[in-house]
């Protein structure tokens, strides 16, 4: 059984987050704050995330596909997506599959790497290769929330070093399927196909390839605004909070 989290609003806009890679629903807190309450947001934590339970592997279902079904089941009627990372392609994935399930879509640099350029997908691969083949996982973790806007003291001990370790193994995982689109999220005429309005939300310090992908799928869908926060990296919902929630609050005033 996942975690489920819920911050409560009106309960005529209910709202599904989804949250990043290492991450948790908590990452959706301040967002509600700031909210308000104009939204009825419920936000679970992925397997091997927060307070649920590690990610039991599943003949022929990877992590994206467990974690788009578990969302797409809280969907009883039009919904307002969030997504943040790799949320924010679990969201996109239900988007194209059943469009008219999709009020609004806010995402937050979706990890979608197969939409971005050959090269940039090449060097992204590349620097998380160089240490899974020394096995080197410390290595990699510290060079992963580096990466994307967690630097400081990572735990080498104890339970909390354990699970990152576990967690460092399925990014590593999935990164497979966003490099190659095993979802055919991008499929001929799939994006086109959504006609909710959509926000995409990037940071400026963020990696190059975000906007690259940003900039890919922008290009495909009908109704989309695009919004860079300055002085913001990958984790703009924790650390741009205020900012995070106007660009939501306009996208969400839109459907």
């Amino acid at each position: 059984m996942l975690h489920a989290r819920h911050y409560p609003g009106d309960p005529e806009r209910p709202a599904i987050g989804l949250h990043c890679m290492m991450g948790s629903g908590r990452l959706f807190e301040p967002l509600a704050a700031h909210l308000d309450g104009l939204i009825d947001l419920h936000a679970f934590d992925f397997p091997g995330h927060g307070r649920s339970p590690d990610w039991q592997p599943e003949e022929g279902v990877d992590l994206h596909t467990k974690v788009t079904r578990h969302a797409a089941r809280m969907i009883e009627r039009p919904v307002d997506l969030i997504g943040h990372s790799f949320g924010a392609t679990v969201a996109l994935r239900i988007a194209v599959g059943v469009p008219q399930a999709i009020r609004s879509l806010t995402l937050v640099e979706p990890v979608l790497f197969a939409a971005a350029p050959a090269a940039a997908r090449r060097d992204e691969q590349d620097r998380l290769a160089r240490f899974e083949q020394q096995g080197d996982w410390d290595g990699m973790l510290r060079q992963f929330l580096g990466d994307w806007g967690s630097p400081g003291e990572i735990p080498t001990d104890g339970p909390k070093a354990d699970r990152l370790r576990r967690q460092m193994r399925m990014v590593v995982d999935t990164n497979a399927a966003l490099m190659e689109d095993r979802a055919d999220i991008l499929r001929p005429d799939g994006l086109e196909q959504i006609a909710a309005p959509v926000m995409l939300i990037a940071g400026a310090k963020s990696p190059d390839i975000v906007h690259d992908i940003s900039e890919a799928l922008a290009a495909r869908l009908p109704d989309v605004g695009r919004a860079t926060i300055p002085g913001a990296g990958h984790m703009l919902p924790l650390t741009h909070a205020e900012q995070f929630a106007d660009l939501t609050r306009m996208n969400l005033e839109r459907a």
